[in-house]
């Protein structure tokens, strides 16, 4: 069975609740995996890992366990990139699936923002987290949980 891994480290408490109420109904192993304490759901399939403190601790954790069809929750565009190569789904917080053409895209643009923030343009930031954006994210993850028990 897969596992659901979490890049806990930004990931809304909204979201975090979501995932858990889908762990407990449907028993599947779930890490949420940060640099500080994540309080979870108690239930013996829902894992808070804390990891070291340090720049990509969390990431590189996740990345070197995270294997085919299992499924990463992460806003991290690297790490989506990086954990897709090894066949692992990944979804974002506000519910949108990467596939290897938008995942490039998001590489693309996020180099972009980097080079215009470091030469000064105040890019702003993500628009605020909404119910939208909840419900949005709680339909991928029921649909990629389908898929699983295909």
């Amino acid at each position: 069975m897969p596992t659901i891994w979490v890049d806990a480290d930004a990931t809304p408490k909204a979201i975090r609740e979501v995932i858990c109420r889908a762990a407990v109904r449907t028993g599947i192993l779930t890490m949420f995996v940060a640099n500080h304490r994540v309080p979870v759901t108690p239930c013996p399939n829902i894992k808070a890992l804390q990891v070291e403190p340090g720049f990509d601790v969390a990431d590189n954790y996740i990345a070197q366990r995270a294997v085919e069809h299992d499924l990463l929750v992460t806003q991290d565009i690297p790490l989506a990139a990086e954990v897709m190569e090894n066949k692992v789904d990944v979804i974002d917080n506000r519910g949108e699936r990467y596939n290897p053409q938008t995942i490039r895209q998001k590489l693309n643009m996020r180099d972009f923002m980097d080079t215009l923030r470091s030469s000064g343009v105040q890019s702003g930031g993500p628009a605020a987290f909404s119910d939208k954006d909840k419900q949005a994210f709680a339909n991928s993850l029921d649909r990629w949980l389908a898929k699983t028990k295909e």
